[in-house]
């Protein structure tokens, strides 16, 4: 996309007033979706984008600009934008470029975008069909078929240059729920990088049933009580809790500037020993794995916490200065119209040894949060809020009624710390995670887990 000699000229000339480390981020991206409400073809949307971000470092100052119009000219003038931020000699200079070897931890054998769109449309046809066909009160659905693949190259002025290939591909499946005046929603949204083979590796019938049936019985549900109380949450999705108020306070970008309630607690317990928790870039095929960072690392299975003891940071090169610490390959962003930075990749609480039976039995009066739905968290002290989007009432250790409306209030670090049982279920589940650098395909998941007194929100009134 730029060939070596031009990258050399824009990194040098970046370089000339002091920055002490420049890098050229190019981006070629494709992406295809359809959208099928309630049987209809609503559209179809087949976008292109190309441009080239880029960076420049002086110690722990950074300035970072972008543009899609590549050649020569505008690249010298964006680099010369730059580095009027600031006035000094050079002290480095790019006389050469290494081509370094990527291995695809991803193999594609049968891309998305080479595929007929009839196949794509029979499949959002079949999930349809099957949400309308399991109730009449699922009134309406709403399916939708993804795929981006992007081309990356990176050029610094370490004289290092990195070529990566990646397709990502997704499913959403909504089915909404209607009697008199109420309306509720199931919702599942699968992804992965494997090419037509995620899809046709789906099962659609499985997936459609669900979300009808979450719509449905969240219908017919009872406000959740509110209180402190035991509270069982569930695998796959649940792992967003952990994800949100405990995956982004152990990110560079605010541990390395003392805004993250786990700064400079490296080696402490800050969970219960139950706790065990990975951020896994290598994954093959995963939804929010990836063969290289941003930066042009290495992707890791970094483990985060063991047995409840703090053993590492998520970090990029950049906020690494700050930490005297290297990048470990999760350094992230949107596209080439974000600086990247720190960024979960595929995060998940692992497996404990608990029977999910008995993590139940065990529970006399206490909340089922089955799936989780959206939330918040402030990264600077812990504090979260979220959503159950399905949740069940646990009397004398049996799953028992329905409940809707339940909210989860609490600070990561008590959270994991509250965690009494680990189950054995562990389970992944697909999102975006939206931050500084924009928004990115990442993995959330755990097994199913026990906290044992957790603040609950609702308007069913106490439980009893």
């Amino acid at each position: 996309m730029i060939n070596k000699n031009l990258a050399k000229l824009i990194l040098n000339e970046a370089l000339k007033t002091g920055a002490d480390f420049a890098e050229l981020y190019i981006e070629d991206t494709t992406s295809h979706s359809i959208n099928y409400d309630n049987g209809i073809v609503e559209a179809v949307s087949n976008t292109t984008s190309l441009g080239v971000g880029l960076r420049l470092l002086k110690g722990n100052r950074s300035v970072y600009g972008y543009t899609n119009e590549i050649n020569k000219k505008n690249l010298l003038d964006l680099a010369n934008k730059l580095n009027a931020a600031f006035n000094e000699s050079p002290i480095k200079t790019v006389d050469s470029f290494k081509t370094m070897k990527v291995k695809d931890l991803s193999p594609i054998a049968d891309s998305y975008f080479s595929t007929p769109i009839e196949e794509k449309l029979k499949m959002l046809e079949f999930a349809h069909q099957t949400m309308k066909n399991y109730s009449p009160l699922i009134t309406r659905t709403i399916c939708l078929i993804a795929a981006s693949k992007k081309n990356v190259e990176i050029y610094n002025s370490d004289g290092l240059h990195f070529k990566d290939h990646k397709e990502r591909e997704r499913m959403i499946i909504e089915a909404i729920a209607s009697e008199g005046d109420k309306h509720d929603i199931g919702f599942i949204g699968p992804g992965a990088k494997d090419g037509m083979n995620f899809f046709r590796n789906l099962d659609i019938v499985k997936l459609a049933k669900e979300a009808a049936e979450d719509a449905i019985t969240s219908l017919h549900a009872k406000e959740c009580p509110a209180g402190k109380m035991p509270v069982v949450i569930g695998n796959g999705f649940g792992g967003v809790l952990f994800h949100e108020s405990c995956g982004h306070p152990l990110e560079a970008s605010s541990v390395a500037r003392n805004l993250s309630v786990f700064s400079n607690k490296k080696g402490e317990m800050i969970a219960s020993p139950l706790v065990t928790a990975y951020d896994d870039g290598t994954i093959p095929n995963g939804w929010g794995s990836n063969n290289i960072d941003d930066e042009g690392n290495l992707t890791n299975k970094t483990c985060l916490i063991k047995n409840g003891v703090l053993n590492e940071y998520l970090i990029d090169n950049f906020n690494g200065r700050r930490m005297n610490m290297k990048g470990n390959g999760a350094c992230r962003r949107e596209s080439y119209k974000y600086e990247p930075t720190s960024r979960m990749s595929n995060t998940y609480i692992d497996n404990g040894t608990t029977p999910v039976e008995e993590i139940i039995k065990n529970t006399k009066l206490g909340l089922y949060a089955k799936k989780l739905g959206g939330g918040s968290v402030n990264p600077v002290n812990g504090e979260f809020e979220f959503a159950v989007s399905v949740g069940y009432i646990i009397r004398d250790g049996k799953i028992a009624e329905r409940v809707r409306g339940a909210t989860l209030i609490g600070k990561g670090e008590e959270i994991l710390k509250n965690i009494d049982m680990v189950g054995n279920d562990l389970e992944r589940a697909q999102g975006i995670c939206g931050a500084s650098s924009g928004n990115i395909p990442t993995d959330v998941g755990q097994p199913t887990i026990r906290v044992k007194e957790l603040i609950v929100g609702g308007n069913g009134g106490r439980l009893v």
